[in-house]
């Protein structure tokens, strides 16, 4: 199955044998410290910044309904995300992963995305399709 949107994550990871949790960061663009003048006039026409980690969170692909569902959910907590960074943590054994793994798995999400290393990580934009980062 080829995956161009979170909607067809979800379907996926609806569709494996382990039960699976969807682990989401998002983030939002901000303009990092000592930007050039040029640098200031590109982010404020919506272009270049920094994707800085703003909240995380974990579902079920059972709890969602589709990424128009999650972004009016997020509107609560993130209403400025830029994009969101997903990845997916499989269970065992019938059994969904541990609380504790879910956690660790966000920090290491978080602490990657600070360090650019998105390998793994599929970036979504605010209409739930997959992006490629330059």
């Amino acid at each position: 199955m080829q995956i161009a949107s979170f909607d067809d994550l979800i379907a996926a990871a609806r569709q494996q044998p382990e039960p699976q949790r969807l682990l989401l960061v998002f983030t939002r663009a901000e303009l990092p410290d000592g930007a050039s003048a040029a640098e200031r006039a590109g982010f404020a026409s919506g272009r270049g910044g920094a994707l800085v980690p703003h909240c995380c969170v974990d579902k079920s692909p059972h709890e969602l309904q589709d990424f128009a569902a999650l972004a009016e959910e997020a509107r609560a907590f993130a209403p400025d995300w830029a994009i969101t960074f997903v990845a997916a943590l499989s269970g065992s054994g019938g059994q969904p992963p541990a609380e504790a793994d879910i956690g660790r798995a966000l920090d290491r999400m978080v602490e990657a995305i600070k360090a650019g290393r998105l390998d793994g990580l599929m970036p979504v934009d605010r209409r739930g399709r997959a992006v490629r980062l330059a």
